[in-house]
């Protein structure tokens, strides 16, 4: 297979063959005949998390486990889409956060030592399984999917999954978009604008050095949004975003068409609804794919089911966690759980995916004879659905977009740009207070368990711009303070830890990142008004939380 190579740095770049394709396929869709698009839109996220001081750290497994079951799997579905020409479009958003521990030496080093671990566990299991006519073939089934992603990590990609994802998004297959720096819940920044400014404004830029270009579209972390957001919006170049749905069902004026067609903001940026029955579909435990009786138990784990004796040395520390070897399915509501059956599984994803394109062709044809028009559907997921939490959603994922890109359906897929460009004229309302997640009003991010966080973090942008204004010329250490105070406000304003604390879910870590980040940055907020500031423990935090290694203070006090 050829390559083209990035001749300044070396780094891999984009297969030729997508090129070739690219240019063989621009304006193919234009002529065909359709009721209405579809846009697939894919939201990858982590909260940064980066532990140098311990040598394993629990919590930085999720980021490794993304990459084995989520990120490399995707990027390997791109690949065999792009190289047998299939006519697809889709939206992926990568945040800050993700990217940065992507590119991060330290967390890629120890990834591979993760990796080389996972496939010693595996070939342990191989032989333990050697004469179980049902565990035995999942054992070899897993040891040559183990060694598929080594294989793609250090080879296909060469360790540096952001110039993949980079190759990707030059393809002009999928469009890849920004999000704010570090995720943060916009709609609680607002009482400190300057503050939700920052954050689109650092994660725009961040896109720019990354990908080289200005993003057009931005994913709002959460699907965030209060009206006061739109001037933010329209001063750092937004040209669309993402609601749920009701953000646009309750706009005003009225949208006309429902959620079926975007809505430009008094601004000028364009609003994109989240699509209910194509979530429902995918999302819902009870009546989406994903629960299926056939799919693989996301529980069953024998970091949990095996002797500790024997598991033990693969576990961080010895705590037993998730190891990605699971052999049972879903099989019912009960505890009494059958073996996985991958044949059956993936035979399964299919039919999901061509009902989902059979249901999409069903609900579009609908639309367009109701509204006259031809209606847009957003499909919107988080990333990690598909192979973390859905062992078979990359297969199902393959699957929808070879068959949706037949010329018979009643949709064509779009990306948002594409709309835009074509359609001059669309509707001016203001999308309501709106966000995703439980009742959809702010209330898993604004909630009695988490809430008391907001008056720190207004209280620390307060003193921050007020920092940072007042330094505008500094250089040397104090240069150095004030961009890792910025750091440090920016971590901690992460909507992972409202999130956590929320769910219950890894609570404790959440209130205990939150108050570090915090707790960091008013004590270097004290050292630079004191103008006594300990280099040794500036040194310190700018070696763990050394994220947005350029990022320029001043940004804050322009703001």
């Amino acid at each position: 297979m050829q390559f083209l190579f990035d001749f300044c740095n070396g780094r891999l770049l984009v297969l030729a063959p997508r090129i070739v394709y690219y240019f063989m396929s621009m304006g193919k869709n234009s002529t065909t005949k359709v009721g209405g698009y579809l846009s697939v839109v894919l939201h990858a996220h982590l909260p940064y998390v980066r532990c140098p001081e311990h040598e394993h750290h629990l919590e930085e497994r999720w980021l490794y486990e993304a990459m084995t079951e989520t990120y490399l799997p995707l990027l390997d579905i791109f690949d065999g889409l792009l190289n047998d020409r299939v006519d697809f479009k889709m939206t992926l958003s990568l945040t800050p956060t993700l990217i940065e521990m992507l590119g991060d030496d330290l967390l890629m080093k120890r990834y591979e030592r993760y990796l080389d671990d996972l496939l010693d566990l595996t070939e342990k299991e191989v032989f333990r399984n050697r004469r179980d006519k049902d565990f035995g073939p999942l054992a070899q089934m897993y040891l040559r999917r183990f060694s598929r992603i080594q294989y793609l990590f250090k080879t296909a990609y060469r360790k540096d999954l952001v110039s993949a994802f980079r190759a990707v998004a030059g393809s002009g297959r999928v469009r890849v978009i920004a999000s704010a720096a570090t995720h943060a819940y916009l709609p609680a920044l607002m009482t400190s604008p300057a503050a939700a400014d920052a954050q689109v404004r650092i994660g725009i830029d961040h896109y720019r050095k990354t990908f080289g270009k200005h993003p057009g579209g931005v994913w709002l972390p959460e699907c965030g949004f209060v009206p006061e957001l739109d001037s933010i919006l329209q001063k750092n170049g937004v040209a669309y975003f993402f609601l749920d749905s009701h953000g646009i069902l309750n706009a005003r004026p009225r949208h006309k068409f429902s959620i079926y067609a975007p809505l430009k903001t008094p601004s000028g940026a364009v609003a994109f609804s989240r699509d209910a029955e194509s979530s429902k579909q995918i999302w819902s435990s009870i009546e989406g794919y994903p629960g299926d009786f056939d799919y693989r138990d996301f529980y069953r784990d024998i970091g949990f089911d095996l002797d500790t004796e024997y598991v033990g040395p693969h576990l961080p520390g010895g705590i037993r966690t998730f190891t990605g070897l699971k052999y049972y399915r879903i099989t019912g509501r009960s505890e009494q759980k059958k073996p996985y059956v991958l044949k059956k599984a993936l035979k399964k994803a299919k039919i999901h995916a061509g009902h989902f394109v059979d249901s999409k062709n069903r609900q579009i044809a609908a639309l367009s004879e109701k509204l006259g028009i031809r209606p847009f559907v957003t499909a919107a997921f988080d990333a990690e659905l598909f192979g973390h939490w859905w062992f078979e959603g990359p297969e199902w994922l393959d699957f929808f977009l070879r068959k949706g890109s037949g010329r018979k359906n009643s949709f064509r897929f779009i990306d948002p740009s594409e709309y835009i460009r074509d359609h001059g004229e669309i509707e001016t309302a203001m999308p309501s207070a709106s966000s995703w997640g439980d009742k959809g009003y702010s209330s898993t991010w604004i909630h009695p368990s988490n809430h008391w966080i907001y008056r720190h973090l207004n209280r620390a942008a307060t003193l921050h711009a007020e920092n940072c204004s007042k330094h505008m010329h500094a250089g040397g250490v104090l240069l150095r303070a004030l961009n890792q105070s910025s750091r440090e406000l920016l971590l901690a304003q992460a909507s992972d830890w409202a999130f956590m604390m929320k769910t219950g879910n890894s609570s404790e870590f959440a209130q205990k990142k939150f108050q570090e980040h915090l707790g960091n940055f008013f004590a270097l907020h004290e050292e630079i008004v004191s103008g006594r500031i300990d280099r040794t423990g500036l040194l310190r935090l700018e070696g763990k939380n050394n994220i947005f290694r350029d990022i320029d203070f001043r940004i804050f006090g322009k703001t």
